[in-house]
């Protein structure tokens, strides 16, 4: 008799503020500026192994105010989940940290990201919806792409 295939794990084991920092290095001069800052947001995702069948998923947001050259403030911030993933084939676990764990931890992120600010004193800055599917699969045709333009090495 066939041996059966455990049925695939998947589960939250943590979701955890990691890291965050509100800078306002120009403050209190360019606070007294009437002129509206420019909004830069960026954002990541990284995910590393813990252990067999453990992952941290990161996802990163800077978000930096200028005005003219000057910096109003800028705050970095790490929110992170440790994920029980077991029993996947690698295709289906590339996507699933790739896509439903940023999915889980980005709303915590949103809510310590425009508490940050508000606690600074500045009117809150909302991140939008992410479609992390289509970052996803940006990133993996850039992969691709970068994989077929890297030089052949013949022996």
């Amino acid at each position: 008799m066939a041996e059966a295939t455990p049925d695939p794990v998947f589960q939250i084991q943590r979701v955890y503020l990691k890291d965050i920092s509100l800078e306002q290095p120009n403050s209190p001069e360019i606070l007294l500026n009437p002129d509206q800052p420019g909004v830069d947001i960026q954002l990541g995702v990284d995910a590393t192994t813990i252990s067999d069948g453990l992952y941290e998923v990161c996802v990163t947001a800077t978000v930096q105010t200028k005005i003219e050259d000057k910096t109003v403030f800028m705050v970095e911030a790490k929110q992170a989940g440790i994920f029980e993933i077991r029993n996947m084939p690698e295709a289906q676990l590339s996507a699933i940290l790739g896509i439903a764990c940023p999915q889980i931890v980005y709303p915590y992120l949103r809510g310590n990201v425009a508490d940050v600010i508000q606690r600074g004193g500045f009117p809150p800055v909302n991140l939008a919806e992410i479609n992390f599917q289509a970052m996803f699969e940006q990133q993996q045709a850039a992969a691709a792409s970068a994989a077929q333009e890297a030089p052949q090495i013949v022996a």
